[in-house]
């Protein structure tokens, strides 16, 4: 049974995830496909990540509908290298490209203990983490990245000219919760900011800029704006790398060449993925590799804290520990994706 907090309402991950893939289905999507993809997002809202998890059929069910998405790939494949994977998307819905080179990549590594595989012709494919998990409970410590349409400013820059690329990390624990980071090369998601404007809330002046460079608390002014890097120009060449590695080397479209959803939601973004990962069973023991990581996260939470209020904690803690939780009593979603995702299935 469902129930309401405020404008949220908490449901079921089995009921939610049947009315998920009902609505991707209806928009056209195989079972398989749409199997992976509901995976993906639904792992992001069991870890709190809403901005990148069901939600997310408001863009990838507009597109889909009207043909930006091809809702039926015909994803091709290739090795490259022994260890060294191609993936061609052909302009299908992020996370079901994505799932198909990360598990590529598992394969592979599995055969030769490293592996690199690289995916064009792909789509937003939600947060990283729900990936770097996966990896992890294989065994695997992975690197991943993946390019998105041009938000940022070069350094020093007055127009948009570089994807709020993200880049994850995630090293397995064989008994225990694995590290998982996250992160974009922005202060901030854009969506936050797009929340925030559909709230009618005022947003940090350190998230973002207007459309002529200056910090702004409006998230209208931000939205027709440019997004703002962490770490000032550390992070705008950590935003290149990451495009360099994503889009430049899988020959999928990079920088500027990237077309924006919003903008062209009826045209392929040809956006590019990256997976890197490591068997640790080459490494060591499972034994090993836990008494190990286990060590290395209680030298840093035993560190007293600054606010006995905020112990420390260790990347992916925090999502975890929702993921635990919603599992448990439900997944809290807002009404008006629950209302969309119904309108998608028919409902």
């Amino acid at each position: 049974m469902n129930t309401k907090t405020s404008s949220n309402q908490i449901i079921p991950e089995v009921e939610l995830s049947a009315l998920a893939k009902r609505a991707f289905q209806k928009l056209g999507m195989s079972e398989k496909d749409t199997d992976d993809l509901v995976h993906i997002l639904l792992l992001a809202d069991l870890f709190g990540l809403s901005t990148h998890g069901l939600s997310r059929i408001e863009s990838y069910g507009d597109r889909l509908r009207i043909g930006g998405i091809n809702s039926q790939p015909n994803i091709q494949i290739e090795r490259l290298a022994p260890a060294i994977i191609g993936v061609d998307g052909d302009n299908g819905v992020g996370p079901v490209v994505g799932m198909r080179t990360l598990n590529a990549a598992m394969e592979a590594a599995s055969e030769f203990g490293i592996a690199v595989a690289f995916a064009r012709g792909s789509n937003h494919f939600g947060p990283i983490s729900p990936y770097s998990l996966m990896a992890a409970e294989k065994g695997f410590a992975s690197i991943i990245g993946s390019n998105a349409t041009t938000t940022i400013a070069p350094w020093g820059g007055s127009d948009a000219r570089l994807g709020n690329s993200p880049l994850g990390f995630g090293v397995p624990n064989p008994n225990g919760a694995p590290f998982l980071l996250d992160m974009a090369m922005s202060v901030v998601a854009r969506a936050k900011i797009r929340n925030a404007f559909k709230r009618g809330e005022q947003i940090p002046n350190t998230w973002g800029t207007d459309a002529k460079g200056n910090p702004t608390t409006d998230p209208k002014a931000a939205l027709d704006g440019f997004l703002l890097p962490i770490g000032g120009h550390k992070g705008y060449g950590l935003a290149l790398m990451v495009d360099l590695f994503a889009g430049l080397l899988s020959n999928a479209g990079y920088l500027t060449h990237i077309k924006s959803w919003q903008d062209a939601p009826d045209e392929p973004q040809n956006l590019g993925h990256f997976f890197i990962l490591i068997d640790t069973k080459r490494l060591g023991s499972a034994e090993w590799l836990s008494e190990r990581m286990v060590d290395f996260a209680n030298i840093l939470t035993d560190s007293p804290p600054a606010d006995p209020s905020k112990p420390v904690i260790v990347p992916g803690m925090i999502e975890l520990a929702k993921l635990e939780k919603q599992r448990k009593a439900g997944i809290e979603m807002s009404t008006e994706t629950l209302d969309l995702l119904r309108q998608y299935a028919g409902e």
